[in-house]
Order: C-alpha cells, then sequence, then structure tokens
C-alpha cells in the first residue's frame, strides 16, 4: 500500500484529490494538509511514500515545504496550475520527484505517483521544453543590479556598490526594464524570480 499525505488549500480540490487517490487499490490518503506547515508536520507524524503538494498555500508554500522535506525519504510530487521555469527549477533543486499540471487527466496522477514510488521522475513536458528553451537575457552586470535592486537598494545605493555612477545605474534599470519587456522595477524582479534566472 503507497501510504500519501496531499497539501492543497482548496478544501473541494483537496477532497476530490483525495478520493480520486483512495478508489486506487494500492493507494491511501493518510493525512490532508491545508499549507507546508502542516504538510512538514505531518510527513514528521505519519512518515509517508508520498507527499503530492500543491505551490501556492497561504504560509508556507509547497515549495518551501519540499525544501525542508528534501532527504525525509518521501518522495514529493507537486501538483500546480503554475507552468511557470522559475518554480520547476527551484522544484528540481529541491530534489522534487515529480512536478505535474493541475489540466492533466486525472489517471496521469495515480500513473505518476506508481512510477515516482518505483524511483523515476516524473515532469509534465511543457516543463522542460520551456526550461531549456527561455535564457536569461540579462548580462552578469544587469542581472547583478537587478539582484540588489531585489534587496531594496536605490539606485545611488546600487551605485556605490558596483563604483558606478548612479547615471550608469540608471542606464542599466532602463536595459533590464527593456529585455525583460516589463514597465517597472517590481515586475522586473518578479519575473526574474518566476523564471528562475
Amino acid at each position: 500500500m503507497i501510504n500519501i499525505i496531499i497539501a492543497e488549500d482548496q478544501k473541494m480540490l483537496l477532497g476530490a484529490l483525495a478520493t480520486l487517490i483512495d478508489l486506487e487499490e494500492d493507494m491511501k490518503v493518510v493525512a490532508r494538509a491545508s499549507n507546508g506547515e502542516e504538510l512538514v508536520a505531518l510527513v514528521k507524524e505519519h512518515k509517508p511514500d508520498v507527499c503530492i503538494t500543491d505551490i501556492e498555500m497561504p504560509g508556507m508554500t509547497g515549495l518551501d515545504a519540499a525544501e525542508q522535506l528534501k532527504g525525509s525519504g518521501c518522495k514529493m510530487i507537486i501538483l500546480t496550475t503554475f507552468a511557470r521555469s522559475g518554480y520547476f527549477a527551484r522544484a528540481i533543486k529541491a530534489g522534487v520527484n515529480g512536478y505535474l499540471l493541475k489540466d492533466s487527466p486525472s489517471e496521469e496522477l495515480a500513473n505518476a505517483i506508481r512510477q515516482v514510488v518505483a524511483g523515476q521522475r516524473i515532469y509534465a513536458p511543457e516543463l522542460i521544453d520551456e526550461m531549456y528553451t527561455e535564457e536569461n537575457p540579462l548580462t552578469e552586470r544587469e542581472t547583478e543590479v537587478l539582484s540588489l535592486m531585489a534587496e531594496g537598494k536605490s539606485t545611488k545605493e546600487i551605485a556605490k556598490q558596483l563604483f558606478l555612477t548612479a547615471g550608469t545605474v540608471r542606464n542599466y534599470i532602463s536595459v533590464i526594464l527593456d529585455k525583460l519587456e516589463v514597465s517597472n522595477r517590481i515586475e522586473a524582479i518578479r519575473v526574474f524570480k518566476e523564471k528562475g534566472w
């Protein structure tokens, strides 16, 4: 019997997933969580074979939980609506065994659980395609400027730290916004994080 914990903040979806999985003869949902903190606690308590978690949940996200549970012996499957290369890259680093999208057919989930338990890794094909086709368009210096912007540093502070003039930093910021096709710093930071660059 494959023991499973599901983490999902939408109650109806959590119930539907648990019901679907319990219909499989070789699977049993032993616990349900509505966020990452609950998931981490339940894994320690129940020691399941597999955890299925959403990413965006209140408090601790599914990715945060996966990072904390790395090496726990529990196989992790991300089940999300977000086909974002940044999330996927972070999931790979956290040692996640599967990354599926919620619009996949339901029978794919049961098959993925069995494959993951057998030691395979299952990733949505569209994520792998996107990960290898989309490269960071920023230079090393532009990436450095954006990282400092993400830390909340002002143009003057960035200039001082990188030994540049404020005008040069403003030029870098303008180029960054153009390359990322966004209109402000906040959007630039968001895009950069989502892409996992």
